[in-house]
């Protein structure tokens, strides 16, 4: 993998982990346009989603001190219970992650690109209504609950589908539901760390398994890119959700929808 290749495929991951454009979506896309499937390792793609996460801890860190302190000295008080909430939002997507994680990685595989584009072409269109539908929604004034954090994270199950976007899903669904925009932002992004750390964990299994060396200035060129457009992304994010600009988003989600749909079509 060259230098250039590693500092698209990590701006690619460092915008698109937070802004509600589809990681896994883009990655794809961008991997069959480039044409560099072979040449992004099980190793990079660790190092990728280390950075994400790192800036996730960076921006949140307080709020992760937090949860950790509810969780371990549990009590029935605001801490505790946002604590309760992140564990719970993170059972559907667990369960879908043990149970079809094989089945959802061999959609955007080298060996299935047609198929792969056209399901991301529509889980991307699907993002693009979800987004244009959520801004929308007038009422936003109820804080996170139980109930609410369970459809939420229901929502962030679905999202595994390369195409649909996490955090426009599980913002949207939040917003939808009627939780404030800001809470929700925030939410979003913590929810999510639990996940990333634990999918991280396995690809560092499997590659221990079948590890492949890799020139190690890739590494790091990934890694940084992610890891400051990660940071932009986050904070960037949640200004414009608190200032309800989704609408923007949505018309860039069905025009690379429309993009990946017709590029197979071109294979």
């Amino acid at each position: 993998m060259g230098l250039l290749d590693a500092f698209v495929l990590g701006l690619i991951q460092g915008l698109t982990e937070f802004l509600p454009v589809s990681s896994s979506g883009h990655i794809f896309l961008g991997q069959v346009m480039m044409g560099k499937f072979s040449s992004e390792p099980l190793l990079f793609t660790i190092v990728l989603h280390l950075a994400t996460a790192l800036s996730t801890v960076v921006i949140f860190w307080k709020d992760i001190v937090k949860i950790f302190k509810g969780l371990f000295k549990f009590k029935n008080n605001e801490e505790s219970r946002f604590s309760l909430f992140i564990v719970i939002s993170m059972i559907p997507a667990a369960l879908v992650g043990v149970f079809l994680d094989d089945i959802i990685e061999g959609i955007t595989t080298e060996d299935n690109q047609y198929w792969g584009l056209i399901i991301v072409g529509i889980c991307l269109l699907a993002t693009a209504l979800l987004l244009f539908f959520t801004e929308r929604s007038k009422n936003q004034s109820k804080d996170v609950n139980a109930p609410n954090v369970l459809i939420v994270g229901i929502a962030q199950a679905i999202a595994v589908l390369p195409g649909i976007s996490r955090s426009g899903a599980t913002i949207a669904t939040g917003i939808l539901l009627g939780i404030n925009r800001e809470k929700m932002a925030r939410f979003s992004f913590l929810m999510v760390l639990p996940l990333i750390l634990g999918a991280m964990l396995k690809k560092g299994k499997d590659y221990l398994e079948d590890p492949h060396a890799m020139e190690i200035m890739p590494l790091i060129v990934g890694f940084i890119v992610a890891f400051i457009t990660g940071l932009i992304a986050c904070k960037w994010m949640i200004a414009l959700v608190k200032k309800a600009k989704l609408t923007y988003f949505a018309i860039y989600c069905a025009l690379a929808g429309i993009v990946a749909i017709s590029y197979s079509f071109a294979l």
